[in-house]
């Protein structure tokens, strides 16, 4: 299927046709990459929505640790004892 490139505004686009799009569920907000001159839309994922995933695998791996932790010396709130209430 071809398709022409079309000027809109300061820009440019090309249409879609339906059974493209209704063949690859795309709708709202997409993300556009380009990958060998290739251009691929995607359907848009919620931002961080990986974290919580990463954020255990680097538990797991021990990789969690802060990098600049001894960096700062303590603050009297840190060194006394204190408890949750």
């Amino acid at each position: 299927m071809k398709a022409n490139i079309v000027k809109i505004g300061n820009s440019q686009g090309i249409r879609i046709p339906k059974p493209l799009i209704e063949q690859t569920g795309l709708s709202g907000e997409v993300e556009i990459n380009v990958e060998d001159n290739r251009l691929i839309i995607s359907t848009a994922r919620p931002p961080r929505s990986n974290w919580a995933k990463a954020f255990k695998k680097m538990a797991r791996m021990g990789d969690d640790a802060l990098l600049d932790g001894d960096a700062l010396p303590q603050t009297r709130w840190e060194k006394d004892d204190w408890e949750w209430q």
